[in-house]
């Protein structure tokens, strides 16, 4: 399988990284090259990493049989395009287009030549939410805060397709349910589009999600809190950190901690919650702690990708995964839009 990375800044580079490593284990795997068009970069990361240099898209794709596209967000749909009808499978990075029309037509493509998109949605492969996901049931209510600071280098996207898609991505991925309503607001400070965005989700099944991201902030933060349903449960994650824990209310034989409220630290941890322990009726708090494994998300998104090719098994985060994220982040900068119109 031949693999090729169009787009080698920072991003693409790490992609250029793993695809080598990844065929130094895998001998049907071959990181087959990189085309940009800063030649001087090219150059450079294609010394460095020890593969060919395209000269051109035309070049690379008749020399492989997949790509990584990891250029700026408004050039996926074009560099897509034009591969797609040579009949590769791609990965794209996240977001998968700049609109749903384009996403539309991408996948009337990949049908049309028989081939495979994956989204490059890294946060449904972090460890800390892989570490937790089996212990909080149903998600009803998800706060998620994603904060960085300002790069000239993504300035052709607004925030929300920036930053925010990602836990856009999260949410609609751990809440099954049809959307019911979109509220938002933001501003833009630094660039013409938004740096600063905060979204509230409704979900038809009654579920909500607060989505906040900006680009303005001195400090990086990538958390999401979760409150579910069966069992009653609140989980914490610093997906920067791997940091996470779990807090649930079950039966006593159900519990995984060994002496959930026996210890004289359980109860310093149940008291923060307030005076709840009168409306626990029976049921004990149960701590967990998860141990993070220590998982490479980026090489683990690649590596499914590849799976998913040679055994033809599902995708991790398809096109229409894709698709769905875009669609929900066009809903929030419509509507933080036909907010600020109001006050024109």
């Amino acid at each position: 399988m031949q693999i090729g990375v169009i787009g080698v800044g920072k991003l693409g580079e790490f992609h250029t990284k793993l695809l080598t490593e990844i065929a130094r284990e895998l001998p049907d795997v071959t990181c087959a090259g990189i085309f940009d068009l800063d030649r001087n970069r090219a150059d450079e990361m294609a010394a460095r990493y020890h593969v060919p240099r395209f000269s051109s898209l035309e070049e690379l794709a008749g020399k492989c049989d997949a790509a990584v596209i990891a250029t700026t967000t408004s050039s996926h749909f074009t560099i897509a395009t034009a591969l797609l009808k040579q009949g590769l499978h791609l990965f794209i990075e996240k977001p998968i287009t700049t609109t749903v029309e384009e996403a539309d037509e991408l996948i009337r493509l990949e049908k049309e030549n028989g081939v495979r998109i994956q989204v490059g949605h890294i946060e449904r492969f972090n460890p800390a939410l892989r570490a937790v996901e089996s212990y909080i049931g149903r998600p009803m209510y998800i706060q998620a805060e994603r904060l960085s600071g300002f790069s000239r280098r993504v300035t052709d996207v607004s925030v929300v397709l920036d930053l925010m898609i990602h836990d856009i991505d999260l949410v609609l991925s751990l809440i099954p349910s049809d959307i019911r309503h979109i509220s938002a607001s933001g501003v833009r400070v630094f660039s013409n589009e938004l740096d600063m965005a905060t979204a509230r989700i409704d979900f038809i099944n009654g579920a909500t999600a607060n989505v906040t991201a900006s680009r303005l902030s001195r400090s990086r933060m990538r958390k999401l809190r979760f409150f579910g349903t069966n069992p009653k449960s609140y989980a914490s994650l610093d997906l920067t950190t791997g940091k996470s824990e779990v807090f649930r209310l079950v039966k006593p034989e159900e519990a995984t901690s060994k002496n959930p409220l026996k210890s004289f630290a359980a109860r310093k941890i149940l008291e923060q919650f307030g005076e709840i322990q009168d409306a626990m009726q029976g049921m004990v708090l149960d701590y967990i702690h998860p141990e993070i494994p220590k998982i490479n998300a980026l090489r683990d998104e690649l590596e499914h990708f590849i799976n998913a090719i040679k055994n033809n098994t599902p995708i991790a985060v398809s096109s229409s995964d894709g698709r769905r994220a875009i669609m929900v982040a066009g809903k929030i900068t419509a509507e933080i839009a036909a907010n600020a119109a109001s006050f024109e």
